[in-house]
């Protein structure tokens, strides 16, 4: 198989701090690295998982307040909802806990068999918990949570497209992705293993109108593969299935290449190694900003103009 399943979801958000509380305090997630945008690095990029951000189970965000970036649109061409995995029977736990925190939640209708807890960040980003038995993964447990209530990882995302014929073949044809359930306007595909951290639910609306990025979307979802080899080589069979793709972009964590499926929404393809350790100790991941070694010139400037935050 090609894809392995999710690798990482990152969105744009507003205030760093905001983003960090909402993230680590109120989900429970681990900050697993502070660094910043390689493409803007007056931009803080954080990674949030489980111990030691495993793909699969990663969270990522570019905290965009100052910066000129508007506010974007929900629609065609998004990623529409990011959902985390929790254990059947700690939903309550999450309605009491995000209430608390003056989080509204929704429970919406159960899909595939599971109940879903819908909810917003102040960003206006849309999460889902769905709970359900059927993930083995060993949860990063925060304070505040035990090993019934704590987040798995990443369940799966939501797709938001005009047609879902060209998304589907994309995905079937060449990213090893299959299909595991399917209902009303909702298809869902799976790589890898037909479990939570491997699903992508693509859903036809040819009646929306076109999503915009900007703070409260997800700019991409990330799927894992093994090697920079099977990279390479899904590649060049992106290229000649019609995708522009980018070239080999060296993300320290990981190696990446992006495309835009038929459906517009920004695809990632990202390799498991080096992965997270390899400039922290696992008990250290999150406390330092880590920069590429191509920025540690400038450091000073970059630290200068990042806001302040605490975690």
């Amino acid at each position: 198989m090609t894809i392995l399943g999710l690798h990482h979801v990152t969105a744009t958000v507003d205030d760093a701090q905001d983003d960090l509380d909402f993230c680590a305090d109120a989900l429970g997630l681990r900050l697993v690295k502070k660094t910043v945008n390689f493409d803007n690095h007056h931009v803080y990029h954080f990674y949030y998982g489980d111990t030691r951000g495993t793909p699969g189970t990663i969270w990522t965000t570019f905290p965009y307040k100052g910066h000129g970036v508007r506010v974007g649109t929900h629609g065609a061409g998004q990623v529409a909802a990011t959902a985390f995995s929790v254990p059947t029977g700690a939903l309550q736990f999450w309605r009491a806990r995000l209430g608390a925190r003056g989080i509204a939640t929704n429970d919406v209708e159960p899909r595939f068999g599971e109940p879903v807890l819908r909810f917003s960040d102040r960003s206006g980003l849309m999460f889902e918990l769905i709970a359900t038995d059927r993930d083995p993964r060993v949860a990063w447990v925060a304070e505040g949570f035990d090993a019934d209530t704590a987040i798995r990882g990443l369940h799966g995302v939501t797709l938001t497209v005009r047609d879902s014929a060209g998304t589907i073949d994309l995905m079937t044809r060449l990213l090893s992705y299959r299909i595991v359930g399917e209902a009303e306007h909702r298809t869902r595909l799976a790589a890898g293993a037909d479990t939570p951290g491997h699903f992508i639910d693509v859903v036809a609306d040819p009646s929306a109108a076109a999503g915009s990025n900007g703070l409260g979307t997800v700019h991409h979802v990330a799927m894992a593969i093994a090697t920079e080899a099977e990279q390479l080589r899904l590649r060049a069979e992106l290229l000649q299935y019609g995708c522009r793709v980018t070239e080999v972009r060296d993300r320290c964590y990981f190696k990446s290449i992006y495309f835009r499926e038929p459906g517009g929404v920004l695809f990632e393809v990202a390799t498991i190694q080096p992965g997270f350790t390899a400039d922290e100790e696992l008990a250290s991941l999150g406390r330092d900003l880590k920069l590429p070694p191509w920025e540690e010139p400038n450091r000073r400037d970059i630290e200068a103009a990042l806001a302040a935050v605490t975690y």
